[in-house]
């Protein structure tokens, strides 16, 4: 169900990568426990962001939730169509609904994260 080329977050976020840049979203879990989204906060290109500095606000019709980075990194782009289209975070959470691009500083920041196994035995654990 996750992507096994996607690293995870304890907060439900994921980070692709491709070269020294990333795309980062939220999970599949993530748009399913906030519901239907109706607004997001997206960040400046040429922010600097920390590891889990926020990186933007979701906006349900139930919650306001930060995303965070989960690496270090710059970011490069922003998905403008979520201005437009906020609910491509429930559509499609682990593609079109991608919230930015990043820079990555150091690719041994992704070490500490769980690979898509290990966020569903994760996630097994939050449900019980």
């Amino acid at each position: 169900m996750y992507p096994n080329e996607f690293r995870y977050t304890k907060d439900h976020e994921w980070i692709k990568v491709g070269g020294d840049e990333a795309q980062v979203g939220i999970t599949d879990f993530a748009q399913h426990q906030l519901g239907d989204i109706i607004y997001v906060e997206l960040p400046a290109v040429g922010k600097e962001l920390a590891a889990r500095q926020s990186i933007g606000v979701v906006e349900s019709v139930k919650s306001v939730s930060d995303v965070y980075a989960p690496v270090p990194g710059v970011v490069t782009a922003v998905n403008e169509a979520l201005g437009q289209t906020a609910d491509l975070l429930n559509k499609d959470p682990h593609g079109q609904g991608w919230i930015v691009r990043i820079k990555i500083k150091d690719k041994k920041d992704l070490e500490g994260l769980m690979t898509a196994g290990d966020y569903e035995k994760y996630l097994e654990g939050l449900e019980h």
